[in-house]
């Protein structure tokens, strides 16, 4: 690449990073939050254990109705249904104006034993900064989803800035070099680079599984060019079986039981009531705690419980080929989950030296602005003094 070149991918590069600077810090730093937010919330959990009773469940139909006498006139999402000794989280959920609240029952005496409004408390803070950047939604939103575009653009011309000229340069570019008169410059564009180096990888990756879950038009695009070939949005078949005199209510709570007498392996299941007399149930069945990549997505017939294909990449997990498992893995990925606790770790590092790559962005800019002043200053002062004294310039001569 020669000097004309790499000035102007620089100048692309430090431009880019002083526009999204701040808007990747906060992103960061709050991603770096939100990693062990399942594990922290768990471990500050005082719900007192729940002994397992020879007796049936609370019904999804009973849960449904004792949750909103809580919450009366708003809509419900599903219910949760894990171990017996659960308790059933059922889920109210309205996308505008968001509200999102969870009412737990105790499974076996249908008592209400709390409520938990998702739109409070620290970790609803850190992801309203996470995604809005604490602006209204429809500003933030934008901002954010831009700016994580172009820091992609901002990831590659640094690697372009990184890459050695030649062999004898290389080594300079993975590791620290400092001796105790290496200045603070020089150990600043170490850290912006070097460290920048490690991490880009997995830099790129939380920037890229942000964008596919921002942005509708990514998210295709993704899919279609990791060669999925089918529906890749999220679709609720009808029901295909004319109308009969079985009620939904018992179909759900039928449909409850059905599933558990199957024994594959799953820990929780999440029914959605149906939206309207033409739609089907649906299940999200989980087989891991924490992650959702491998979850079923099942559909079945409201009147028959007959189950239904939604043709699109949510189905069973087995049946799904690799560019399906691989849009389904999106959040898992983005926040390490994938990887279980190794997986968590290296996403709160990556965001947290991620957060750090704005700061040392800015010095270096700032310490070449302050390089590049002082210079003027001594070239103007020097012109001065010659035009003052035409016999200086003669004797430097």
């Amino acid at each position: 690449m020669n000097a004309t070149t790499k000035k102007v991918v620089l100048q692309i590069h430090g431009w880019l990073g002083l526009v999204t600077g701040l808007v990747v810090f906060i992103v960061s730093i709050t991603g770096c939050a939100w990693v062990f937010k399942e594990e922290i919330e768990s471990f500050l959990s005082e719900e007192e254990p729940i002994v397992v009773q020879n007796q049936p469940n609370v019904t999804p139909t009973e849960a449904k109705a004792l949750a909103e006498t809580v919450l009366p006139g708003r809509e419900v999402h599903g219910a949760v249904y894990g171990n017996r000794n659960d308790p059933i989280e059922v889920i109210f959920y309205e996308y505008e104006p968001v509200f999102h609240q969870s009412v737990f029952i105790h499974p076996y005496r249908g008592e209400v034993l709390s409520t938990v409004d998702h739109r409070n408390g620290f970790f609803a803070w850190v992801l309203d900064g996470h995604q809005y950047l604490w602006l209204p939604s429809a500003l933030g939103t934008h901002v954010v989803l831009v700016s994580v575009l172009l820091f992609l653009v901002i990831l590659v011309s640094g690697l372009v800035l990184w890459w050695p000229k030649n062999r004898r340069a290389a080594p300079a570019r993975f590791q620290f070099r400092w001796k105790p008169t290496t200045g603070w410059r020089r150990k600043n564009f170490d850290l912006h680079s070097v460290v920048g180096f490690y991490i880009y990888l997995l830099a790129f990756t939380l920037a890229l599984t942000g964008s596919v879950m921002g942005y509708g038009w990514f998210y295709y695009v993704v899919y279609k060019s990791v060669g999925g070939d089918q529906n890749p949005r999220f679709v609720i078949p009808d029901n295909v079986s004319s109308p009969q005199s079985l009620s939904e209510g018992s179909s759900v709570d039928r449909l409850l039981e059905q599933l558990r007498a199957e024994k594959d392996g799953a820990v929780s299941w999440e029914i959605h009531y149906p939206t309207s007399d033409t739609a089907s149930i649906y299940v999200e069945v989980s087989r891991q705690e924490g992650v959702f990549y491998n979850a079923d997505y099942r559909f079945f017939d409201t009147r028959t419980l007959e189950e239904l294909n939604a043709h699109s990449i949510y189905g069973k997990y087995d049946q799904a080929n690799f560019a399906d498992h691989l849009i389904r893995s999106n959040y898992d990925i983005h926040v390490g989950a994938i990887g279980g606790w190794l997986g968590k770790i290296l996403a709160f590092l990556a965001s947290l030296v991620t957060a750090s790559l704005p700061i040392t962005g800015f010095l270096l800019w700032w310490g070449r602005k302050k390089k590049e002043k002082t210079k003027r200053l001594i070239k103007a002062n020097t012109h001065l003094v010659e035009k003052r004294n035409p016999r200086v310039k003669s004797t430097q001569v």
